[in-house]
């Protein structure tokens, strides 16, 4: 059972001592450190004795050194072996001067900030890597489950998400494609009217929208709605210790939660892609139809005689690719939120500007490489 620490203050010889009872520890300190520190005279140095003292812990001793303040002597201190060494521990970290860090200015902070910029893209490459083999093991099992145990597969979640981000997005796809290849028309049709070559502009609006504009406006409206969804959705779940529970259920994250976003894009994007590219066209058609008169049957026969089917191949080709990166960076962004909420914006915010900028990068990687192929 706890005691109150409690003192008495004896007065004779060459100095008062201070005689301590009880418990001196967190529980059972009460007011007790701020009577002593007015029992105990300024102008006379102070012995103390803690023998008869049952328990002492950090709080405790440190409440006796602030006390007894600057004055406080370890020698002359009457204390058990054990007292004295927990007095003496406590008593070193009190008398430690914090160190004043001063910040870096100028170049040394610049340099500072460069090193820890490069620092930072080493460990986020060696975890991009470790993500990506991660994701190819899960994905090599479920191919060997769609032949040998389809049930494992989570067909709900792929058919649900697929839905979400996918189906979804036709509309804004749509719209936004339809716009675009309105302006690829109108700025055509502008451009070649001073060569006397308006009709051309059918064929340039088939290979912008074709080859090109389709799947880079779906792959960038995906990358703003599925990338920051994926990242906040498992950011959330990330925060909520949701994924450490389903790893001491014995649930791979990955096959559970990765895996069905990144079959959903994968499934879905090639729609997205087509309904893009009649998007586009529709709008091309409709500009050239009012700007210069041409009726969609010619408009049609032009594509089809002068464009043909390699271009839209050639933009089909990129969308499996550009499926897997919007997907892959989503989901690892939102598996690098830490606890807090600022985190979460953090990571959400990287999941699409990270997306963004690897779409340029690799349409302008298949744009070398269609260059080469002489495609």
């Amino acid at each position: 059972m706890d005691t109150s620490a409690e003192f008495t203050v004896r007065r004779g010889g060459d100095h008062p001592t201070v005689a301590l009872t009880g418990d001196w520890t967190a529980n059972s300190l009460g007011d007790a450190p701020a009577r002593l520190a007015q029992a105990i005279p300024s102008d006379h140095a102070v012995g103390v004795d803690i023998r008869k003292v049952r328990r002492l812990d950090t709080a405790g001793a440190y409440a006796l050194i602030r006390a007894i303040g600057r004055d406080f002597d370890l020698k002359a201190v009457q204390a058990r072996p054990e007292s004295a060494r927990l007095l003496e521990l406590v008593g070193a970290a009190v008398s430690v001067e914090p160190v004043a860090v001063q910040p870096p200015r100028g170049f040394h902070e610049m340099t500072v900030r460069i090193g820890k910029g490069v620092s930072n893209v080493a460990y986020e490459w060696i975890d991009t890597l470790a993500f990506l083999g991660h994701l190819l093991v899960v994905v090599a099992r479920a191919i060997v489950f769609l032949f040998t145990n389809p049930k494992r597969i989570r067909w709900a979640a792929i058919f649900s998400l697929a839905e979400r981000a996918g189906l979804d997005a036709i509309p804004i796809v749509a719209v936004t494609s339809f716009f675009i290849g309105a302006v690829v028309g109108l700025l055509g049709a502008n451009m070649l009217r001073q060569f006397g070559a308006e009709v051309f502009a059918v064929e340039l609006i088939g290979i912008a929208v074709l080859r090109e504009f389709n799947i880079i406006i779906t792959a960038v409206l995906l990358a703003g709605r599925s990338a920051s969804s994926f990242a906040a959705e498992l950011g959330s779940m990330k925060m909520n210790q949701e994924i450490d529970a389903m790893q001491v259920m014995g649930v791979d994250p990955f096959e559970a939660l990765v895996l069905p976003r990144f079959v959903a894009l994968l499934a879905i994007i090639p729609l997205l892609t087509f309904v893009a590219t009649l998007a586009g066209l529709f709008g091309g058609m409709v500009v050239v139809w009012t700007a210069l008169d041409l009726g969609p049957a010619f408009f049609l026969q032009r594509i089809v005689d002068n464009v043909g089917a390699v271009h839209f191949w050639v933009g089909m080709s990129k969308a499996p690719v550009m499926a897997a990166v919007i997907a892959g960076i989503g989901c690892r962004q939102g598996l690098e939120v830490g606890g807090d909420v600022e985190s979460l914006g953090r990571r959400v915010t990287a999941a699409v500007v990270h997306a963004i900028f690897a779409i340029i990068m690799i349409d302008a990687a298949f744009a070398l490489l269609f260059m080469k192929l002489n495609i």
